[in-house]
């Protein structure tokens, strides 16, 4: 019991001092640091840094899952400030299409489908609703801790408003659409 007590998951949360790394021009941040050591440990040396337009497509592509527009990139090349990326990160941010690309993770790990999937794969049409809860959750940044509670006690928590209490029962989907044992789709409804 004393050696699972020592398990770094069951010790308080610390606050370790950066590495100290040979290229210390390279570390712009602290984590840069801890990154560095491991890559130096390794006998490896960074990569250069990305050009401009490559960037762009990194954190398009990661944030919103598409590649930017050729609108979008020559803004970008063109914006010379110093916030030039912040920017583009914060539209990326702010794009609805971010909730569809990182909730489709979330409705993937759930095993969301618009049909039962079962023997007869019947379609379950208020599927929908809980699809575009996920996407609404991420796109208003909902924390994740409320994010769980309403799918787990949505129509238990209290409430603003109707429409506040209808978007906490609609996250129960992720209980409601869960496969069941059966074919009948009269026989399931919620």
């Amino acid at each position: 019991i004393e050696d699972g007590r020592k398990f770094w998951a069951f010790l308080p949360v610390a606050n370790p001092l950066p590495p100290t790394v040979q290229d210390s021009d390279w570390v712009l941040s602290p984590i840069d640091a801890f990154v560095l050591a491991r890559l130096e440990d390794a006998g490896f040396i960074p990569a250069p840094p990305a050009d401009r337009a490559t960037l762009l497509r990194r954190v398009t592509f990661d944030l919103v899952g598409l590649p930017p527009s050729p609108e979008e990139l020559e803004a970008f090349l063109a914006d010379d400030s110093v916030n030039a990326f912040e920017t583009v990160v914060e539209r990326l941010l702010a794009s609805p299409q971010y909730g569809v690309r990182w909730g489709r993770h979330w409705l993937d790990l759930v095993r969301y489908a618009d049909t039962a999937g079962d023997a007869a794969d019947f379609p379950v049409p208020e599927a929908y609703k809980y699809r575009n809860y996920v996407i609404d959750s991420f796109n208003s940044d909902k924390p994740y801790n409320q994010f769980i509670k309403e799918q787990l006690a949505g129509d238990l928590l209290p409430y603003i408003n109707d429409e506040h209490r209808w978007e906490q029962v609609i996250g129960t989907g992720y209980i409601a659409i869960s496969r069941r044992i059966g074919v009948s789709p009269h026989n399931l409804k919620h």
